[in-house]
Formats: C-alpha cells, sequence, structure tokens
C-alpha cells in the first residue's frame, strides 16, 4: 500500500509541475503573440492526441511480458 502511494503522489507532483512548465511556456508565447491566443485549434488538436499516445504508451510499459 505504502508503494502505492508514493507512486500516485510522485507522479501527481510530476504532473503538476509539468503543467506549470507548460502554462508558462504558453503564456509567453500568448504575450509574443499578436492576437493574444497561445495556440490554435489545430495545435491544440494535435497536442490532445500527442498527450493520449504519451498515456498510452505509459500504460502499456509492464505489457511486455
Amino acid at each position: 500500500m505504502q508503494n502505492k502511494t508514493t507512486t500516485l503522489l510522485t507522479g501527481a507532483l510530476i504532473g503538476a509541475v509539468t503543467g506549470l512548465v507548460a502554462a508558462m511556456l504558453l503564456t509567453r508565447r500568448a504575450d509574443k503573440n499578436e492576437n493574444g491566443t497561445a495556440i490554435t485549434t489545430g495545435e491544440g488538436l494535435k497536442l490532445g492526441v500527442m498527450i493520449f499516445g504519451l498515456l498510452r504508451a505509459i500504460a502499456s510499459l509492464g505489457d511486455d511480458k
């Protein structure tokens, strides 16, 4: 039980830090952009598909056996 809790807390911390860095990069990009948007709809869709692929890859890490 302790190992599961530690893994969940570590994953949550890594996710929070990653999200904070991504938000900082997006706000910096929006500040540089003339119309004030950070990403276009197409870029958001591509990003969502890439994140889904990453999560699928993480979920299948132990399936090699």
